[in-house]
């Protein structure tokens, strides 16, 4: 616990008798219904106390006992610092009676420096240095995220050369109790930053930074800007407007859609003929976020709406809604009753994962006409590329060892584990990743961007097209079953034309001598007999659903799939090749199911492979098929597979790697 709360708190959480009589900062931050807290400092919505604004006071205050004993502050020093953050935040707090009389007041509350400086000398009648730092509370931090202009530390030089006080290291200590009160990374990420700027002002310099230098810290997510947008900023924006909560609202917003929205927002400013100063994308960044298995996440089905708005501004059950008070403009957008009913469904649906309601959020998809890729798990994402970057990873390493050339070319990146192995083995040459779906796109830039990678990455799909240029290695990792399981072809899905085209344009993009490396499923030859015994009657009821709602091995006539279903013995008998479907789509578990029956995970056995790339005119450098140990290590937990005599039997191989050459 907090030793600053321990001396107004006693052992159950209450505060001490008469202190708050005395200190009215902390009536304020104890006294109040309202929760004020930045979405982007939160791991999960759910988290939520109330008391996140009056603990982070506490562990400021925590922090500069640390900070008077290291750097050796003067009793003055320290009291001048210790007022400074007990009354930086109050303008968060207040009942809602008091709320409202500030607000009558004109105190813009949602710009707590400058409300919380004015309730603090309307109860100290003080408008000298705690004042000002109060009021200039936070602003150092915001300049280095490109959020306020330096110009706003101006009130700070008047005490810039005041022999009595050393501001320098009061403006040190204060801002290092400020930004580790949230992180100690980011105080390490920005203390010489911060150290920095403290020099400036001291020097009566406030130079501010450039407009691009400004641009990269509010969208670190961005790779490059154009001219235009830096232009777009520096005319319209920086030299006008404060910006509060930009990245916590915007940073899974592209730049193009950024601009749309300030766009909007500047339009309903001018219209209006107020004078604003702050743009306030809080509202925005607050409702933007939910829990999402315990964690936060953002609402996927509103940004996406979102997204259909910003591109078409005349479509119903959305629209950007602006409000002005006390000189700022609070940016968020508004959903229709109707509309945020079917997010709220949307939202449970993608939770419980069952094909029901998989087919339910397709109708609603083509309702309002928002984008959704072929592959796209929406916030299962993240989940299924983790698990797939874990189940993977055995011959994933493997692979990369045939990588012939300069250039290598992952298909279907997913999480960029491939991608990440490849520029580690290969640190000279060209890696590029390709995708169909747009979001994982969007996701794999941030990784590169947060993680500082060479490799690029593109929108890209091997069934319609070669690629632009020619490269040296091409790797289908755990791609083509699902490319063989979603493509629309002539005969529909679980059309083997698809994976030939993709092979042949993949074929087609090689330099002489590139190669094709391939790790995926493999069908099993023939069509022995194979029963499963279950442990559990969950275990038989999962294969009754499966069988219900599995669409491919259309090679298969019905009634060869399934031969019996025994619910006294939890046991099914069925074709080896059903069998081995329904096993590697069992093991991804429920939450997955919606996903994984719509997959054939073997489409081609060994042989059928070799026969289409010696038609092909390439050259076999290596075929083997295996079993991933994974699978029977996590399935006999659950069943036992036997032969049509009740004997057990090894699991049928499962993958197959391929390596050919041009």
């Amino acid at each position: 616990m907090s030793s600053s709360f321990e001396k107004f708190f006693d052992n159950q959480g209450n505060v001490k008798e008469d202190l708050l009589q005395d200190n009215p900062w902390l009536r304020y931050l104890t006294e109040t219904d309202n929760v004020y807290v930045n979405a982007e400092r939160l791991e999960s919505i759910s988290s939520l106390t109330g008391k996140e604004t009056l603990m982070y006071v506490f562990k400021t205050l925590d922090l500069l006992e640390e900070v008077t004993k290291r750097d050796l502050l003067t009793s003055e020093e320290k009291d001048i610092i210790e007022k400074t953050l007990k009354w930086s935040e109050v303008a968060k707090g207040g009942t809602s009676c008091q709320r409202d009389t500030w607000k009558s007041k004109g105190y813009p509350l949602d710009i707590h420096n400058l409300a919380s400086a004015e309730i603090y000398k309307e109860n100290t009648g003080d408008s000298d240095i705690v004042y000002t730092l109060i009021k200039t509370h936070g602003i150092i931090g915001q300049c280095i995220r490109g959020e306020i202009s330096v110009s706003a530390n101006a009130p700070l030089l008047y005490y810039a050369n005041d022999d009595k006080i050393n501001l320098s290291k009061i403006l040190l200590a204060l801002n290092e109790c400020i930004i580790r009160g949230v992180s100690d990374d980011i105080w390490n990420n920005v203390n010489v930053s911060v150290k920095s700027l403290i020099s400036n002002i001291i020097s009566n310099e406030l130079k501010e930074f450039s407009s691009e230098y400004r641009l990269q810290r509010l969208c670190p997510k961005e790779i490059e800007f154009f001219d235009s947008d830096i232009d777009f900023f520096a005319n319209e924006i920086f030299p006008k407007y404060e910006l509060w909560y930009f990245e916590a609202a915007l940073s899974d917003f592209d730049m193009g859609q950024i601009r749309t929205i300030l766009q909007h927002t500047l339009d309903v400013i001018n219209a209006s003929k107020e004078n604003v100063r702050h743009l306030n994308f809080k509202p925005l960044s607050d409702n933007l976020y939910y829990d999402y298995e315990g964690k936060k996440h953002i609402n996927v089905y509103k940004k996406r709406i979102i997204e259909k708005y910003l591109l078409d501004s005349a479509i119903q059950n959305v629209d950007i809604h602006i409000k002005i008070e006390n000189e700022s403009a609070y940016i968020d957008f508004k959903f229709s009753p109707v509309c945020e009913k079917l997010i709220d469904f949307c939202v449970e649906a993608e939770r419980c994962g069952l094909l029901t309601f998989e087919k339910s959020i397709i109708v609603l998809y083509d309702m309002f006409g928002f984008r959704r890729d072929a592959f796209d798990r929406l916030n299962n994402e993240d989940k299924y590329l983790s698990t797939m970057n874990d189940v993977t990873a055995s011959t994933k390493d493997g692979i990369i060892d045939y990588v012939v050339g300069d250039t290598v070319v992952d298909v279907g990146s997913g999480g960029g584990i491939l991608l990440d192995k490849l520029e580690s083995k290969y640190p000279k040459k060209t890696v590029l990743g390709t995708d169909i779906s747009t979001n994982v796109i969007e996701t794999l830039n941030q990784k590169k961007q947060r993680e500082g990678h060479n490799w690029n990455v593109q929108v890209h799909n091997f069934v319609d097209t070669k690629l632009d240029s020619l490269v040296d290695s091409i790797i289908f990792s755990s791609i083509l079953h699902e490319i063989y399981s979603y493509t629309e072809g002539q005969n529909g899905r679980f059309d083997i034309e698809s994976v030939k085209s993709a092979l042949s344009n993949a074929f087609d993009s090689l330099n002489k001598g590139g190669r094709i490396i391939i790790r995926d499923g493999v069908k099993t030859v023939g069509n022995d007999i194979r029963k499963i015994r279950f442990n559990s009657p969950s275990g038989l009821d999962f294969f009754k659903n499966y069988i219900r709602d599995f669409g491919g091995l259309k090679d298969i006539p019905e009634d060869k799939k399934v031969l019996n279903i025994d619910d006294d013995s939890l046991t099914v008998v069925g074709d080896i090749n059903l069998i081995r479907e329904f096993l590697f789509t069992y093991t991804w578990g429920n939450e997955s199911y919606a996903h994984e029956v719509q997959e054939q995970f073997g489409y081609f056995t060994l042989d059928e492979y070799k026969e289409y790339f010696k038609n092909l005119g390439a050259t076999i450098i290596y075929a083997e098929e295996l079993l991933e140990p994974g699978y029977p290590d996590n399935l006999n937990k659950y069943l036992t597979l036997l032969d049509n005599n009740d004997n057990e039997v090894e699991y049928p191989n499962s993958n197959c790697i391929i390596i050919v050459e041009k």
